[in-house]
């Protein structure tokens, strides 16, 4: 699902217009990067977790060349599925 399909479905669901469902669905995203950006857990109960982790610089190797290069130390997001989640798409 895209986030177009998810406007579609969010319009679709809630009787909404579509204008309304893009600005919630842009909201909603927004909100979550922006917590992410700040270095906050984001939590959704009983489908998944998104957080930031730090990681630390390290020795890495240029794939084209093979010389050894300084890998800067770097904040990713990682995602965590939830247990509800797990089951529901393991049934």
């Amino acid at each position: 699902m895209n986030k177009l399909e998810l406007i579609t479905s969010l319009k679709e669901k809630a009787d909404i217009s579509k204008t309304d469902a893009a600005k919630a669905v842009d909201v909603f995203f927004g909100s979550m990067a922006e917590s992410m950006a700040h270095g906050e857990r984001v939590e959704i109960r009983g489908l998944c977790s998104f957080l930031v982790r730090k990681y630390e610089s390290y020795t890495g190797r240029n794939p084209k060349t093979g010389k050894k290069i300084r890998i800067k130390t770097k904040k990713l997001p990682f995602f965590k599925s939830g247990k509800d989640l797990k089951e529901r798409v393991d049934y």
